[in-house]
């Protein structure tokens, strides 16, 4: 049995995690990596993880989640501007959903149907029949992201995350123990319809930083970005506006994710949408 294992399916390690996950623990380990008593861990996760500062806009940083959310030189992720292209918001691993009435997203060891995700079961409507995107961010990631297209944003939408019961689950093959915390916009774009951008943040310590809370957007145009911890980036697209490629799919299905960077094609707008 792995770690995330006992964690997850056992009732002590379900006891271990709400300790874990306790938001007073989340808000000193916060403080901490805000402060300078965390630059000496900078060093050692950049041997660890191989990762490359000649890129970053600087190379000393005050405090551990000031490297964490490094902004890059100009240029390292150059946006693709041809209005047909939907573009990556984000660095990360991409997998590809269809967006059925049953359909079962796996976001950080937690499952989600789109109704659940939203916590709006008449805006999941809206999005029946088409495509939910999943760029998953590893630590090693870049951890700014951007608008996936132009268009005018609704407010900021933020839904705490929740810490179920600690007894067992009686559907083990879809468990929903946490549900993280996450924050989403709804966009409406002139080339890709209604689309939802959300943002999911760990249960340990990860903060979600968004910079603008309504009003007309740019593709490319910073978002916002993810404080120290694991993280994740959902798209939801409506159906018929955009035409992910179906390898995305079969990668998928095949339990396996596509690296990409920010700022690069992942679709184009569907035929018959302009």
């Amino acid at each position: 049995m792995t770690s995330l294992e006992f964690l997850y399916h056992t009732v002590w390690g379900r006891r271990i995690l709400k300790i874990l996950t306790a938001r007073k623990l989340s808000q000193v380990a916060g403080m901490f990596l805000d402060s300078p008593l965390s630059v000496p861990l900078i060093a050692p996760f950049v041997r660890m993880n191989h990762i490359d500062l000649s890129v970053c806009q600087k190379r000393h940083f005050r405090n551990f989640n000031e490297f964490f959310t490094r902004e890059l030189k100009e240029g390292e992720r150059p946006v693709d501007m041809d209005p047909d292209i939907l573009i990556a918001p984000c660095d990360g691993l991409l997998s590809a959903y269809e967006i059925k009435d049953d359909t079962v997203i796996p976001v950080k060891q937690s499952r989600y149907r789109i109704p659940d995700l939203l916590r709006d079961r008449e805006l999941a409507k809206r999005f029946r029949g088409g495509t939910c995107l999943v760029f998953r961010l590893c630590v090693t990631h870049y951890h700014r992201y951007c608008y996936a297209d132009s268009g005018v944003k609704g407010r900021n939408i933020f839904l705490p995350g929740i810490l179920h019961t600690v007894q067992p689950i009686a559907l083990r093959e879809f468990p929903v123990f946490t549900e993280n915390c996450r924050e989403y916009t709804l966009i409406e774009s002139p080339n890709f319809g209604s689309m939802i951008q959300m943002e999911v943040g760990a249960m340990l310590v990860g903060k979600i930083q968004n910079y603008k809370e309504y009003g007309p957007v740019t593709r490319g145009e910073q978002k916002g970005r993810f404080l120290y911890g694991g993280s994740t980036i959902i798209l939801l697209l409506e159906k018929g506006k955009a035409r992910i490629s179906p390898r995305v799919f079969e990668q998928t299905a095949g339990g396996r994710e596509i690296p990409v960077r920010m700022g690069q094609m992942i679709g184009r707008r569907a035929q018959g949408d302009k």
